[in-house]
C-alpha cells in the first residue's frame, strides 16, 4: 500500500475542534492516521496550524511540529477565529486543509466583574452578573470590601437594594471590622442608612476598635443623618473599646463640629464624661484647639474644675500645651458664668 507521501500530498481534512473556552481553542487532526510516521523522523509529515488575521486575511503560523494536537491560547472571549491545517512532506511538498471557523465562549463572570459594575453604579450589569449565578454576592475585593459595603459607602441606593435582594450579608465586615451600615453612616448617605435599618441592620454593631455607627456618623459630620439616627434610637453615649471615647469625645478630638455636638448634647450626651485617661470632652477640645466647641461645651454645662487621673485640670493642660488662646477663653467664660 502506497502512503500519501509517495504519491504527493493529499489535501488534509480541516482541524477538528476539541475543547473551547473563553481564552483557548483545542484543535487536533489526522484522526484517521492518513499521514503515518514511517521510517526515520526526517521522513515524517510536518503539521502546521495557521490562523487568519481578520484585518489582512493573511495567515500566520501558531503551531508547527509533529504533534497531532494543539491548544491555541491567549484568545479573546466571544470571538470568532479561522484556522487551517498545513501538511508538509519531507520533500517540501505541502497541502492546505479547508478552513474551520470556531468561536471562543463568553468570559465567565467573576467577582472582579461584579465589583467593577458596582463601582460604576451600573445597575443592569450588576443584575446580569447576579442572575448568572456564577458569582457570590458577598465576594470581597482585594481590600476586603464586599460589593454591598462599596455600594453603601458610595451611596448607590439601587445597587444596595439589588445586592440585598440577592442575599447580600449586611453584617459582613471588612478588615477593620466595619460593616455596610457603619460605612454608610460615615459617608452620610441617609437613604441607604434608612434602608439598611429597614432590612434589619443593627445599631449595636461595632468595628474592631469598638466604634459604633454613631461614632462613624459624627466623624462624617452629616447633621441630618445624625438627627435621624438619634430619632431611630441610636445611642449617643456609647464608648469605643480603646480610649473609651463617646461620639462627643470624637467630635472634640477630631472635627470640632459644633453643629454635631449640639445635636448630641440635646439628645443627652454627657458633656462631663471621662475617657480612660480621665479627660473630658472639654479637655480634649481645648487640647485640639477647637475654640468654638470649647465655648459651646462650657455653655452646655461642662465642668472646668474636673481633673484627669493625674489631678491636672483643663487650665493647667492648656498652659502645658501652649494653648494660651484656650486659657483666655476659659477665663472669659468663667467671668461670664460668675
Amino acid at each position: 500500500m502506497e502512503t500519501a507521501g509517495e504519491v504527493g500530498i493529499k489535501r488534509p481534512d480541516p482541524p477538528v475542534v476539541g475543547k473551547v473556552n473563553h481564552h483557548s481553542i483545542e484543535l487536533y487532526w489526522d484522526i484517521n492516521n492518513v499521514y503515518k510516521r514511517i521510517g526515520p523522523s526526517n521522513k515524517w509529515f510536518r503539521f502546521s496550524i495557521e490562523e487568519e488575521d481578520v484585518k489582512t486575511h493573511m495567515y500566520g503560523t501558531v503551531y508547527s511540529g509533529y504533534s497531532m494536537k494543539h491548544v491555541v491560547e491567549g484568545l479573546d472571549s466571544s470571538t470568532s477565529y479561522r484556522f487551517r491545517l498545513k501538511v508538509t512532506g519531507h520533500n517540501g511538498e505541502y497541502a492546505y486543509s479547508p478552513v474551520v471557523t470556531v468561536s471562543t465562549t463568553r468570559e465567565p463572570m467573576t467577582g472582579e466583574h461584579l465589583h467593577r459594575a458596582v463601582n460604576m453604579n451600573d445597575e443592569d450589569a450588576v443584575l446580569k452578573i447576579l442572575q448568572s449565578g456564577h458569582v457570590k454576592v458577598d465576594i470581597p475585593d482585594k481590600l476586603g470590601f464586599s460589593p454591598l459595603m462599596i455600594a453603601a459607602q458610595r451611596g448607590y441606593f439601587r445597587i444596595v437594594q439589588l445586592l440585598i435582594d440577592h442575599g447580600a450579608d449586611m453584617n459582613k465586615e471588612n478588615g477593620s471590622g466595619k460593616n455596610s451600615l457603619i460605612l454608610a453612616c460615615f459617608a452620610g448617605h441617609l437613604d441607604v442608612v434608612e434602608y439598611l435599618r429597614q432590612q434589619g441592620a443593627s445599631w449595636e454593631s461595632r468595628d474592631k476598635g469598638g466604634c459604633t455607627a454613631m461614632h462613624s456618623a459624627v466623624d462624617g459630620g452629616n447633621v441630618k443623618l445624625i438627627e435621624w439616627m438619634i430619632s431611630d434610637g441610636c445611642e449617643v453615649d456609647s464608648r469605643d473599646s480603646g480610649s473609651k471615647w463617646t461620639p462627643l469625645m470624637r467630635v472634640s478630638a477630631v472635627t470640632g463640629n459644633t453643629h454635631v455636638a449640639r445635636r448630641l448634647i440635646a439628645a443627652g450626651a454627657d458633656v462631663n464624661v471621662k475617657d480612660k485617661d480621665g479627660k473630658t470632652p472639654l479637655m480634649v477640645a481645648a487640647l485640639n484647639n477647637h475654640e468654638r466647641l470649647v465655648r459651646l461645651l462650657i455653655e452646655k454645662g461642662a465642668d472646668c474644675s474636673i481633673t484627669n487621673e493625674y489631678g491636672i485640670g483643663i487650665a493647667e493642660m492648656a498652659k502645658a500645651f501652649n494653648r494660651q488662646n484656650m486659657v483666655v477663653i476659659l477665663e472669659d467664660m468663667k467671668k461670664e458664668i460668675l
